[in-house]
């Protein structure tokens, strides 16, 4: 099975991933897998994710691959029956053919092209990769998801609120940024906490609209787990009652077609910038980012290094959530 958006396992799968994320981070004695393989593919830069699988992968007994095409290995064409006249060295399809030899799982991380929205939501290089790897597919970050970073975010909400996150209130608030950015992480935080039947407020901008029918999966899914998704442009309002705030800048969906427009809007909505007076209208609310974060841009230096602010916490757990993903797919777990 791949590990493409994070529900795959349904609500009691990504909880038991997240509460043996926990014990192993309590000191529990990791399922080895001795004489594995993981390839891991970087197509975009990475911190958290490229260091936590590698030493996930390690911790584990087995052995990490970490290629970026273009760096050091060859450039890969992405589109379907091109004439390879170009820049490309290698065809995404045979990259990934082979790799698929040399490993038990194929890991990637390609982002989106922010211009052509139907391009994107087809996941082009996720989809190569599925289609013709040969053994399960872990994706790093994608055009629309980031489950890696869902799994260790609710390992945290299990931490500090508790194993029943049903009806839960979380906030997931817009922040700005100086550049348009992937929906992956927003996309991912609205499906994670949906998952586990949590209470979830969005609050965004006019004009900066997550995609409908992501909103719309999100919303059964909630519904399915005993919680809701609330979408509103009232950002303090969306803090009220809060226990959890994850703030996030994106554009995707809105903006694809008029990027210029949107980033003059961008630009003149600074209040939207997450410090402590609007941390202070929640109900003492923990603030998360998955990071990087641009300081005092989406969050005050206040709110990030404050004492509730579990980011931190919340990259630790990328480790740990990464080695109890590895122990289930390669047949460790209970």
């Amino acid at each position: 099975m791949h590990f493409f958006d994070g529900t795959e396992y349904g609500a009691d799968g990504a909880l038991t991933l997240a509460a043996r994320a926990l014990e192993l981070r309590a000191g529990a004695t990791p399922r080895a897998a001795l004489g594995k393989r993981l390839a891991a593919v970087f197509l975009n830069p990475s911190l958290r994710t490229r260091a936590s699988m590698e030493a996930a992968t390690t911790a584990l007994g087995a052995s990490p691959q970490i290629i970026q095409p273009g760096k050091d290995a060859w450039s890969l064409e992405v589109r379907k029956g091109v004439v390879m006249d170009g820049s490309a060295s290698e065809h995404i399809a045979d990259a990934v053919r082979v790799l698929g030899q040399y490993a038990d799982i194929l890991a990637v991380r390609a982002f989106p092209s922010l211009v052509d929205l139907e391009e994107d939501r087809a996941e082009p290089v996720l989809s190569a990769f599925m289609e013709h790897a040969g053994v399960p597919v872990i994706n790093l970050e994608s055009a629309l998801y980031h489950p890696m970073q869902g799994l260790a975010d609710t390992a945290t909400w299990l931490d500090h609120l508790g194993p029943d996150l049903r009806g839960q209130p979380i906030t997931l608030t817009w922040a700005p940024h100086p550049k348009a950015l992937p929906a992956s992480v927003p996309n991912q935080v609205l499906l994670s906490s949906a998952l586990v039947g949590m209470d979830v407020t969005v609050a965004h901008p006019e004009g900066f609209e997550l995609d409908p029918q992501l909103v719309a999966r999100a919303e059964g899914l909630a519904a399915a787990g005993g919680g809701r998704v609330r979408i509103t442009h009232d950002q303090a309002g969306a803090m009220k009652g809060a226990r959890v705030v994850v703030a996030k800048s994106w554009s995707g969906f809105s903006g694809y077609g008029r990027r210029e427009e949107e980033a003059a809007h961008r630009a003149t909505l600074g209040g939207w910038t997450v410090d402590q007076a609007l941390m202070d209208l929640s109900d003492q609310a923990g603030f998360m980012h998955c990071l990087p974060v641009r300081r005092n841009v989406v969050v005050s230096d206040a709110v990030l290094d404050g004492p509730n602010s579990w980011a931190f916490e919340e990259a630790g757990l990328r480790l740990w959530t990464a080695m109890a993903l590895l122990e289930k797919m390669w047949g460790g777990a209970r």
